[in-house]
């Protein structure tokens, strides 16, 4: 079952220092207008996406240059049926090394084709982790900017 997860890869050219800090960097790739704090174990951010879209993650686990998990403790998606699909759902970002190269993986745990926002939400992370491919090898993402959250925490 684990294998239905929404799950991709990347493989950059950049250090595994490089990408976790793109990563933890969530304003610079998901959401200008994140509030709360995304760096470190025990930190808690919400992004909302108009009035789509809104989520509360945790970081439950962090590991330097290894892996970053997200739990998604809140969630409303406005666009299903069942507004709290992704509530327990867990983002997990793992970093190798592979040669000279380094690997990102990405899988939504609980983001599976039974999900009335399967595919909208797949389409939704593959857009912002190319969001997240350019601001690790270019410097620079293409968040999402709206004006709810405008007092956004600067340490997102």
């Amino acid at each position: 079952m684990n294998d239905q997860n929404f799950s991709t890869t990347m493989l950059v050219d950049q250090t595994p220092r490089e990408v976790f800090d793109a990563i933890n960097n969530v304003r610079a790739w998901w959401l200008e207008s994140a509030e709360g704090n995304s760096q470190k174990t025990g930190d808690v951010f919400s992004v909302q996406f108009e009035d789509l879209h809104y989520t509360v993650q945790k970081l439950t686990e962090v590991i330097p240059n290894e892996k970053v998990v997200w739990l998604i403790t809140d969630s409303d998606l406005s666009f299903v049926r069942n507004h709290h699909e992704w509530t327990n759902t867990k983002a997990v970002f793992e970093i190798t090394k592979q040669g000279a190269k380094t690997e990102l993986r990405f899988t939504h745990v609980g983001l599976v084709p039974e999900f009335d926002c399967f595919n909208d939400c797949s389409n939704g992370w593959t857009f912002y982790l190319g969001s997240l491919f350019n601001l690790i090898t270019t410097g620079k993402g293409q968040p999402y900017k709206n004006k709810i959250g405008a007092e956004a925490n600067s340490n997102v």
